[in-house]
């Protein structure tokens, strides 16, 4: 069995990889798997660290079995007859992926997503989610600061590692503000592990809605804090899931108390809003917004698209909700990154490559494994049955 690291080629460049050359030694050790790295030099880890590690590098991939990449993968790259791993971002029919699905169809590829790797509860099993979370609540840290002018913080990605990031959180006090965290997964998760780092207290919803505090807090706000059922009033989580169009938010009072929304919650098109546009315009105090999960027009419904991640800020003008400077006065800040994780490349590969060997890759050697058979999208370009609804979205309709 031969593994291929493929060369990141989607724009802007990601500089994450599924192994690390660490991982990949000891896979050719205790394994006896062997891994070649096609040539790259975007990646954190340089060709010369996998060569040091005894991965070969080449730019010929096309006799490895199993391709492994991060990212979509263009489409003039796809190797066909070939079995792929990367984030497709097309479960969800999203229409700027849709000629990347056709072209797999078409090559015959067999294309398990990341994304659909979950174990039998439903329970995502791989991704990059836990330092997404870091990394934005860092940032709407950051970008909290920059708006007042009463602290400063490096940006992330000017920092080595996730160690020497929290080194710059000793000593950092913070004023009496309020941070509202939406979510219970790896994002959230991720956000936490920073408001327990800058040694923000957590308090409970009721707390927190009705207090003032002189010093800063935190809340954590799950799905029965959230939804709850138009008619019946409760929040029952798996009809939620199956149901999310029968549930209202909960949140509009929390944004009449909060200066920082770190939103960390999953969304899909049937899923309510944490808030309508409309809400802004009259009692809103959130002043900085870090959606994390980063759906444009989604759960928080100003974010407006994607920032960069040297210039990850924009403003909402509260009046006429259309995109301005951000940390101006009469805006709502948002942050707004797709690609979080890459501000720390090495310690998300990392931990992304851990949880592949730990639970995917023998399953994925040996066959016929119900994890992997459920995360496989097309095999040898036919739609599987799970997936079997993506086929008008392939044909366009």
């Amino acid at each position: 069995m031969k593994i291929g690291l493929i060369r990141e080629g989607k724009i802007p460049a990601d500089n994450r990889v599924a192994l690390t050359p660490a991982q990949c030694k000891w896979l050719k050790t205790n394994k006896l798997i062997q891994i070649v790295a096609q040539s790259s030099s975007s990646r954190c880890y340089r060709d010369a660290e996998y060569a040091a590690a005894g991965v070969e590098v080449a730019e010929d991939l096309s006799d490895c079995d199993i391709l492994l990449g991060i990212k979509e993968v263009p489409i003039d790259m796809l190797i066909p007859n070939k079995t792929y791993l990367f984030f497709s971002h097309t479960k969800k029919e999203q229409p700027h992926n849709r000629k990347l699905l056709q072209a797999i169809v078409e090559k015959n590829i067999t294309l398990i997503d990341y994304e659909c790797l979950e174990h039998e509860d439903g329970q995502r099993i791989i991704g990059f989610g836990f330092f997404a979370g870091v990394v934005g609540a860092h940032n709407g840290i950051w970008a909290y600061g920059k708006r007042k002018g009463i602290f400063e913080l490096p940006r992330v990605y000017h920092c080595k590692d996730y160690r020497t990031l929290i080194n710059h959180y000793f000593g950092l006090k913070l004023p009496p503000i309020k941070i509202a965290v939406t979510g219970s997964g790896r994002v959230a998760h991720g956000i936490l592990e920073v408001m327990n780092l800058l040694g923000i207290h957590e308090v409970e919803p009721d707390e927190y809605l009705e207090r003032n505090f002189s010093y800063p807090v935190y809340v954590q706000l799950k799905g029965a804090d959230l939804y709850i059922h138009k008619d019946l009033k409760t929040y029952q989580r798996e009809h939620f899931h199956q149901h999310p169009q029968e549930y209202r938010s909960r949140f509009l009072p929390y944004t009449r108390c909060t200066d920082i929304l770190m939103n960390g919650v999953y969304w899909e098109e049937q899923i309510p809003r944490l808030f309508e546009k409309s809400d802004v315009f009259d009692g809103f105090a959130i002043e900085t917004i870090a959606d994390i999960t980063d759906d444009e027009n989604g759960s928080v419904p100003i974010n407006l698209g994607d920032q960069t991640i040297e210039n990850p800020v924009y403003g909402v003008d509260k009046s006429s909700l259309e995109k301005i400077a951000p940390f101006s006065p009469q805006g709502v800040d948002v942050m707004a990154v797709g690609n979080l994780p890459n501000e720390l490349p090495r310690d998300a590969s990392n931990y992304f490559g851990e949880q592949l060997i730990k639970f995917v890759l023998d399953p994925l050697l040996e066959g016929n494994d119900p994890i992997v058979d459920r995360a496989t999208m097309t095999r040898n370009g036919d739609l599987t049955n799970t997936y079997a609804y993506l086929k008008n979205y392939i044909a366009g309709r």
